[in-house]
């Protein structure tokens, strides 16, 4: 695979043009945390032009998001000649991929929960789960404890309730992030996902009972935007502590 990037414009300015994206190596600088590459409608030449201009510029591993395993093992293929010393690490079910020495460092507050309604929602699950240990937090998962079986989440209710922050997801009827939120004080990020028979709209359903839920204390992010959840969480799970003068 020829590098696009080869011939790449470096600026001192904080980022990088390649032609075909002009890459944000001041990120992690300005926000705390570098640029994560969104892999649909993108080549797998141009993401690996990308991931080579992360690295290079300093950023230690880069988390590429919805990458199908075709397109994902082209990058991992292409990257080990680029960069031969960064480990790929392709997680299917979530589609994303890791680049980069994993230092294991968890520098959040307290453990963030990540809690799914059913099976058939734990790629979105999966996906806020990795973005969130990305991020250096430490995540517990509690899959298939939707209202169809309320006893099944109500046996982990301590588990809940010692976390930071839940993430809550859900198809269907989407009822799991309201009854979450009745349960425990942390705030809770609801994420409807496009599961569900045809009532369901393909998450459209889930979407507006979330942001019409009568319990206090849930946001909600946009139909298997996992990442986006799992990102949100760890900004809240990061936040530092009350100041005293």
């Amino acid at each position: 695979m020829e590098h696009e990037g080869a011939h790449a414009e470096r600026r001192d300015d904080g980022f990088e043009e390649l032609g075909y994206a002009t890459v944000d190596t001041d990120r992690a600088r300005r926000t705390g945390a570098g640029e994560v590459i969104f892999g649909a409608g993108k080549t797998a030449e141009e993401i690996v032009g990308i991931t080579h201009a992360l690295l290079e510029s300093g950023q230690p591993r880069v988390l590429v998001t919805r990458l199908d395993a075709e397109k994902a093992e082209l990058c991992r293929a292409a990257l080990g000649e680029l960069d031969a010393g960064a480990p790929f690490a392709y997680h299917e079910r979530a589609r994303l991929a890791f680049v980069g020495e994993d230092t294991g460092e968890v520098s959040g507050n307290g453990t963030i929960c990540v809690v799914t309604a059913g099976t058939s929602d734990e790629g979105v699950a999966d996906e806020a789960a990795l973005t969130a240990e990305f991020l250096g937090n430490d995540v517990t998962r509690l899959y298939d404890v939707g209202v169809a079986g309320i006893h099944r989440l109500l046996a982990k209710e301590d588990a809940l309730r010692s976390c930071q922050v839940a993430i809550v997801v859900a198809g269907m009827e989407g009822a799991l992030a309201s009854v979450v939120a009745g349960l425990i004080p942390q705030p809770v990020i609801a994420v409807p996902t496009s599961v569900g028979y045809g009532s369901a709209f393909e998450g459209i359903t889930a979407l507006l009972a979330m942001m019409s839920s009568c319990a206090s204390g849930v946001s909600v992010v946009g139909i298997d935007n996992g990442f986006g959840a799992g990102f949100q969480a760890s900004a809240i799970n990061h936040l530092p502590g009350k100041t005293r003068s």
